[in-house]
């Protein structure tokens, strides 16, 4: 197992001279591009600078709130991979699609932008947070969880290869996230 840690972006390197050797840190998000004027953006490239090894992409703030798409958050994801970081890339349902039913169609959408964009699989670990049990008080069961690892574990058989569905680590994200 892996244990990541990923505090605001201020306190990477303080939390990382504090861990045990062998913890690792993650930051929260980065950036898509080398380069430019995005002012308060985190690059890939300063986090390699940093030494932080790990990035989460994907977060379902970012998706709402920031109106970050599917493929905006496959390129990212890209990006990062290409700089040397490994990814936590989540992917997840809010309530509606939920109860909807829609679950299956809004993860695979979501992981399908990554696909298209990554053959490399090795540094990617999908995290599943279903929308609606993130500061909700409501709490995806076990057997919530295991489901959706299950169909994104077929999906990734169908859709990329069968060697990336049985060796990509598939996470329930949560406030910690241990790999």
């Amino acid at each position: 197992a892996e244990v990541v840690v990923s505090p605001p972006f201020v306190f990477l390197p303080l939390v990382k001279t504090t861990l045990r050797p062998d913890f690792h840190v993650a930051a929260q998000n980065c950036w898509v591009k080398n380069g430019g004027a995005y002012t308060g953006e985190v690059s890939a490239e300063m986090l390699v600078n940093l030494d932080i090894p790990w990035v989460i992409l994907g977060h379902s703030e970012r998706r709402s709130l920031l109106k970050e798409s599917n493929d905006f958050v496959g390129d990212k994801v890209a990006y990062a991979l290409a700089k040397g970081l490994k990814v936590i890339a989540c992917v997840g349902e809010t309530l509606e699609q939920r109860e909807a039913g829609s679950t299956m169609e809004v993860v695979a959408a979501q992981t399908k932008a990554i696909a298209e964009r990554v053959t490399d699989w090795t540094n990617v670990v999908l995290a599943y947070e279903p929308v609606w049990a993130i500061g909700t008080g409501k709490v995806a069961s076990p057997a919530q969880a295991q489901e959706v690892h299950s169909e994104l574990r077929d999906w990734l058989q169908a859709n990329t290869s069968p060697e990336i569905a049985s060796t990509t680590r598939i996470i329930y994200g949560g406030n910690i996230l241990l790999l």
